[in-house]
C-alpha cells in the first residue's frame, strides 16, 4: 500500500512490487464484476482499461495514510471518467477510507456509493465527477491551493481520451501550462473508445503528444497495462523536483482489457453480465497475467 513516506529516488519497481500491483489490478477487475452484479448495470470495460493505473497510483505512487482520507498532505486523485468509480470504491475500502460493508450495498437505496463518485458522501473521493471535461480544471484549483499553502502534495488527474473533445480540457491545459503547475500530473486513459464508438471516428484527437506539448506540458507515453513501465514512469514524474511545468502521461490502453469478449467492443461501455458470462469473465481474469 502507498504510504506517507516519499522515496527521493525513483527506482524501477521490484518484481515483488510488480506482483503486488498485478494482484491489486486483478482485485479491481473482480470487484468491479461483483459490484455491478449488485447494481445490474455498469461500466466494466471503462474500469478494465484503467485497472493498472488505479493500482499503480494507489498502491505505489501516491502519498497516502491508511484510514486517513482527509490527511491534508495526501496526494489527490481526480478522474474525469467518473463512470469508472465502481473500480475505485474497492480501492478506497482497501485503504480504510470506507468500510468494506458499504461495498455490499453498492447503488442500493441510501448508499453513498453510486455510479459516479460523490465527494460529499464518500471519504477519499477528491472530486464529484461524471460530467465530462471538468476534472482537470478542479485539479488545477487543488494544485494552486497546494502551492499557495505550501503543501507538498501532488495532484493526479485521470482523463478519458474521449474527454479530449471537450473545450474546457484545453482551456485548463493552457492555464496549467502558463502557471507552471509542476505538481500536477494528468493521465490520459487512451483506450481509443467512447460511448459512441472509436474516439477518432467521432472527433479525432491526435496528435495528443503534440497538443499537450504545445500547451506547455511535459509529455510522456507508456503502455498503460505494463505495470513496470507505468509505475516507473509515474514514480519519475512525481520525484522530478526540477520540472517547471505540469506533466501529461498518455497511457495506451485497451478498453475491456482482461476479458477477451469485451476488448474494443463499444457495446460493453455500459452493460450487464449474465451469471454464466460473469463466470467466464472471472475465470479469464483469474487465469491470466496482464
Amino acid at each position: 500500500m502507498a504510504s506517507d513516506e516519499q522515496c527521493p529516488v525513483a527506482q524501477p519497481p521490484t518484481s515483488q512490487q510488480i506482483a503486488l500491483l498485478r494482484d491489486k489490478a486483478r482485485y479491481i477487475r473482480l470487484e468491479t464484476i461483483r459490484l455491478i452484479e449488485i447494481a445490474k448495470v455498469g461500466h466494466y470495460s471503462s474500469v478494465f482499461s484503467c485497472a493498472e493505473i488505479f493500482a499503480a497510483l494507489y498502491y505505489d505512487v501516491m502519498r497516502l495514510r491508511a484510514g486517513e482520507p482527509d490527511w491534508p498532505d495526501r496526494d489527490r486523485f481526480l478522474m474525469g471518467k467518473g463512470h469508472a468509480a465502481v473500480g475505485l470504491f474497492p480501492v478506497l475500502a482497501d485503504h480504510g477510507f470506507i468500510s468494506r460493508e458499504l461495498l455490499d450495498g453498492y447503488t442500493r437505496l441510501g448508499s453513498p456509493l453510486g455510479d459516479h463518485p460523490d465527494m460529499t458522501k464518500v471519504p477519499g473521493i477528491d472530486f464529484s465527477s461524471g460530467s465530462i471535461g471538468h476534472a482537470l480544471s478542479n485539479g488545477i484549483g487543488i494544485a494552486l491551493g497546494g502551492r499557495m499553502n505550501q503543501r507538498p502534495y501532488h495532484v493526479f488527474v485521470m482523463l478519458g481520451d474521449g474527454e479530449m473533445q471537450e473545450g474546457q480540457v484545453w482551456e485548463a491545459a493552457l492555464f496549467a501550462g502558463h502557471n507552471k503547475l509542476s505538481r500536477l500530473i494528468a493521465i490520459i486513459d487512451r483506450n481509443g473508445y467512447q460511448l459512441d464508438g472509436k474516439v477518432d471516428d467521432v472527433v479525432g484527437v491526435e496528435s495528443l503528444r503534440d497538443k499537450w506539448t504545445a500547451f506547455g506540458w511535459e509529455v510522456h507515453e507508456v503502455d498503460g497495462h505494463d505495470l513496470n513501465a507505468l509505475t516507473h514512469t509515474l514514480r519519475k514524474l512525481k520525484a522530478d523536483g526540477t520540472r517547471q511545468k505540469p506533466a501529461c502521461l498518455i497511457a495506451r490502453t485497451v478498453k475491456g482489457r482482461g476479458v477477451s469478449f469485451m476488448e474494443t467492443e463499444p457495446g460493453w461501455h455500459l452493460g450487464y453480465l449474465a451469471p454464466a458470462d460473469a463466470q467466464i469473465a472471472i475465470d479469464e481474469i483469474q487465469s491470466q497475467e496482464i
